[in-house]
């Protein structure tokens, strides 16, 4: 691996995600230019933009030699993750960012050689950040996180997921979303995927599938789980490649493969 200051680099990074949350607060009453995206429901602010674009040139003035895979056009083109990648998303839940004005993140993570070496998940208007360096554990701003316990039964566990992949889609079998549904003991939904990652590293829910997100959506948060024990995967079992949208589960280790063999059904 290059010569990568994890302890420098998580220093820098972790008072810029301070920073910017900052700049969040002072801002959430003001009126917001929301534009759309991919779909009328996939929203964009100038808040987004603006934060990414605190983090972009902060990152290039820092780390000239770095790169930068982030949602809103400000990073790079990153296919791979040789040397140091920065993975961003400024807002990670822009609809609660937008209607809620609660319940959004910002998302941070330093991958090196491959490696997740750094993850930030920062509930901004909560002020709690989790985060985590590779091999020292995860933390809920000065707690450190408890390992996941050795057993679960999916009987008992908690789900994470979109109810719109309980309806009829082209994506995923949606009958089975659905028997996923009854068997568990209860379904939660939060609308950001860097705090659901980051309820499982606490260890409040345990398993979580999504069909639709990016790597800056769980780059951080897949950081924070593999600390405690956790495991996120594609939802054909592969490992993710971080680089592409990917269908994911990220679970307790004793109900991953229970839950691909028997729930998940891609159908393209």
């Amino acid at each position: 691996m290059q010569d990568f200051k994890q302890e420098d680099v998580y220093q820098q990074a972790k008072a810029w995600v301070k920073q910017a949350g900052v700049l969040i607060r002072e801002s959430i009453n003001q009126p917001r230019e929301v534009d759309t995206k991919a779909d009328e429901n996939d929203l964009v602010t100038e808040m987004d933009r603006k934060i990414e674009k605190f983090f972009t040139d902060h990152i290039r003035a820092t780390y000239p030699n770095d790169r930068i895979l982030s949602e809103e056009g400000y990073g790079d083109d990153v296919r791979d993750l040789k040397g140091t990648v920065w993975i961003i998303d400024p807002i990670d839940g822009t609809m609660n960012f937008v209607h809620q004005k609660q319940m959004f993140s910002i998302s941070l993570a330093v991958y090196c050689a491959g490696s997740g070496e750094i993850g930030f998940v920062y509930d901004v208007m909560a002020d709690i950040l989790y985060h985590a360096k590779k091999g020292q554990g995860a933390f809920k701003n000065e707690q450190q996180l408890d390992m996941l316990k050795p057993e679960k039964i999916l009987t008992q566990s908690l789900l994470m997921v979109n109810t719109i992949w309980c309806t009829k889609n082209s994506r995923i079998n949606d009958e089975k979303i659905r028997a996923l549904v009854q068997t568990v003991r209860g379904v939660r939904t939060y609308g950001s995927a860097a705090l659901e990652f980051a309820y499982l590293a606490e260890g409040i829910v345990d398993c979580y599938i999504s069909v639709k997100l990016h790597p800056w959506d769980l780059a951080a948060g897949c950081i924070l789980y593999n600390e405690v024990g956790g495991k996120t995967l594609q939802m054909t079992g592969d490992a993710l490649t971080m680089v592409n949208q990917e269908p994911i589960i990220a679970a307790h280790p004793s109900i991953i493969k229970q839950v691909i063999d028997e729930y998940l059904e891609l159908k393209n």
